[in-house]
């Protein structure tokens, strides 16, 4: 049973993601017959730290002993977990209490913190998507999801950047005390109690680019004519190839097949319509050349893990769904 939580700081600690944790698991809301945690914010680093706002700080008498009686570990995001080492003592401790049968949660980029102490070897995990690359060059052993929200790989738990840390927090509490606690809390902060898809909906891909420019001016035509229909054979004839070296060329420059090329420029241009205009579902389909509405909702939900409604919903507010 869940029943103590401590959430552990380094200097640069980012205030939103620490207020998450703070705020799902640091608050008495026995008065409406929710569970109330014994929770602490706890120092790696001395009594008193900054954040990464200037001028804001955090002291705190906790320090990694208090780690020692913990259930659940929280690491929020700090400045300092991409670029620079963490304590040793830190490291031992969350190994322990991992080897003792507690769980550690990482909010963003705490989860730099929790492959420094091996808890990563093997398992999945979420990062922020600006961070999965370096992430996985940093800890090779580790499964990085950059496009989840965040990944439960028990007893490690994993979120990606901010708002994710919120996800991650109600389904420890969904998990531990079942969705009735998890939605009334999640109902007093005014949050989905889950919310579909991942990250990938959040990430801005811009339009590949070649290195050269052999297959530069047919990409260009390909943007201009994403509601057609074009084969292999036909864009290796604009670029005076035969097929086979046209798609040998096209992979080189451009990493992907042209199928998967265009399929993705047109999920793309899907969003931006999504986002910006009241089209409905039919004409969005034609525009972007998936021809009907459920082939856009098929590939949209294979691209993006959410639905071109649900994508509205959040890009826009529900009144534009």
């Amino acid at each position: 049973m869940l029943k103590n939580v401590a959430a552990v700081l380094l200097d640069g600690v980012h205030p939103f993601e620490l207020g998450v944790v703070c705020e799902v698991f640091g608050l008495d809301r026995s008065d409406e017959g929710l569970p109330v945690y014994d929770f602490a914010v706890v120092s790696a680093e001395g009594r008193a730290l900054s954040t990464h706002v200037p001028g804001f700080t955090v002291s705190t008498p906790y320090g990694l002993e208090r780690l020692e009686e913990a259930d659940l570990i929280a690491v929020p995001a700090s400045d300092r977990h991409v670029t620079r080492d963490c304590p040793p003592e830190l490291l031992d401790a969350l190994r322990r209490a991992v080897d003792r049968g507690a769980r550690v949660l990482s909010v963003c980029s705490g989860v730099f913190v929790l492959g420094a102490a091996g808890l990563l070897d093997g398992r999945h995990c979420a990062a922020h998507w600006r961070h999965a690359e370096i992430l996985a060059r940093r800890f090779p052993r580790a499964i990085v999801e950059p496009d989840v929200l965040y990944v439960d790989a028990d007893p490690v738990i994993t979120s990606a950047g901010t708002a994710a840390g919120i996800d991650a927090c109600l389904h420890i509490v969904r998990r531990e005390q079942g969705p009735e606690v998890a939605n009334k809390i999640a109902r007093r902060m005014v949050v989905p109690p889950h919310r579909d898809g991942g990250q990938a909906q959040y990430i801005e891909r811009p339009l590949p680019r070649s290195q050269c420019d052999t297959v530069g001016e047919v990409l260009a035509w390909m943007e201009r004519h994403l509601d057609e229909e074009v084969t292999v054979e036909q864009l290796a004839a604009r670029a005076h190839m035969s097929p086979r070296t046209f798609a040998r060329r096209f992979q080189q420059e451009t990493g992907t097949t042209p199928y998967r090329w265009i399929l993705r420029q047109r999920v793309l241009l899907a969003q931006r319509l999504l986002e910006a205009t009241d089209e409905t579902m039919d004409t969005i389909a034609w525009r972007t050349g998936f021809g009907t509405a459920a082939a856009l909702r098929h590939q949209f939900v294979r691209s993006l893990g959410t639905t071109p409604q649900a994508y509205r919903r959040t890009f826009r507010g529900p009144e534009a769904a």
